[in-house]
């Protein structure tokens, strides 16, 4: 092709992607959560979404794609046309955990991806059973460690997040504890305050009405600074162990190759919806922190989780059963 038919292709192609950001959007958007309704992935895209569809002037529809910790819905949003009519709830399951423990995906969770933004992340809360003798961290570093290899600790599932926290504990504590996963945060808690199992470090608002009502004993939450909802108790940073920071955060992705005017119509919105108090109220109440980063802050941040993920990963050996 001689170049001057080649250059009228191209600026053809961008005259295209030009009307259509400006004409964006002219129907629905999907958002893929890559989970069931009901759970906290499902409550912050259904808070996010009920403010950006006004504002953009057409629905945003929820689509829950479950399965494969989030590999699912992640595919599916990542082959999806890059037009910015399907977006994607990303987390650290999806973007920071499946990578380091799958030789193999059906997407790249960076290169197959475009940031739009990092909307919150939530701090999980270490509990024990009551009949375990601690009440404060150091007790129970103190307690582990006198009895190695004899504590179980429940969580959601192999390569969950709450393993993950569970293990960089286990690494920077210098304890060594039993992994006991199971299908769900529910029958995890079942044993919990049955005695079966001896800790978990699980979802705050999941946990908080049985720390309440006296069925577990919190010791100390994961991210750097207190809980709203747990404002008496301390971090692990506080407690002894100043490196310490874990938990879930939630972003949103479009597919890779979506127009930046796209983007940045997409990440305005979005910013706007965060500001809304009916956004912030619901989501407090679910124990997250608001954050409503730039798209290449968003970009940096899944670089950063794969990266410390992997050190976990790597440093407790941990593998898929």
């Amino acid at each position: 092709m001689s170049p001057r038919p080649l250059a009228s292709l191209l600026l053809a192609c961008c005259a295209s992607f030009a009307a259509l950001a400006q004409d964006y959007p002219i129907k629905p958007i999907h958002l893929i959560v890559p989970f069931p309704p009901g759970g906290g992935n499902d409550t912050v895209a259904r808070a996010i979404a009920q403010q950006v569809g006004p504002d953009l002037g057409q629905p945003v529809v929820i689509d829950n794609r479950p399965g494969a910790g989030g590999s699912v819905g992640a595919e599916l949003a990542a082959r999806a046309p890059a037009d910015g009519y399907t977006l994607f709830l990303a987390g650290v399951g999806s973007h920071a955990v499946n990578p380091n423990l799958h030789r193999s995906l059906p997407y790249d969770p960076v290169r197959d991806f475009a940031p739009i933004s990092l909307i919150a992340s939530a701090p999980s809360v270490l509990v024990v059973n009551p009949a375990v003798p601690a009440r404060t961290l150091a007790e129970f570093t103190a307690y582990a460690r006198a009895h190695p290899g004899k504590l179980n600790y429940a969580s959601n599932g192999n390569g969950s997040a709450a393993q993950l926290a569970a293990a960089m504990y286990e690494t920077m504590a210098d304890v060594r504890m039993v992994h006991v996963p199971y299908k769900g945060i529910a029958p995890a808690m079942t044993d919990l305050m049955s005695g079966e199992v001896q800790l978990m470090f699980g979802t705050i608002v999941a946990l908080v009405p049985h720390i309440q009502a006296g069925k577990l004993r919190a010791l100390a939450v994961t991210s750097r600074k207190r809980s709203s909802l747990l404002t008496g108790v301390p971090t692990l940073a506080e407690s002894g162990l100043p490196d310490y920071e874990a938990g879930s955060w939630y972003g949103i992705l479009a597919p890779a190759g979506t127009p930046r005017e796209v983007i940045e119509r997409l990440h305005g919105a979005i910013v706007k919806a965060l500001r809304q108090p009916e956004v912030s109220s619901r989501l407090a109440a679910e124990g997250a922190e608001l954050i409503g980063s730039t798209p290449e802050e968003f970009g940096a941040h899944i670089k950063a989780e794969i990266a410390r993920v992997g050190r976990v990963v790597r440093a407790a050996g941990i593998r898929i059963e």
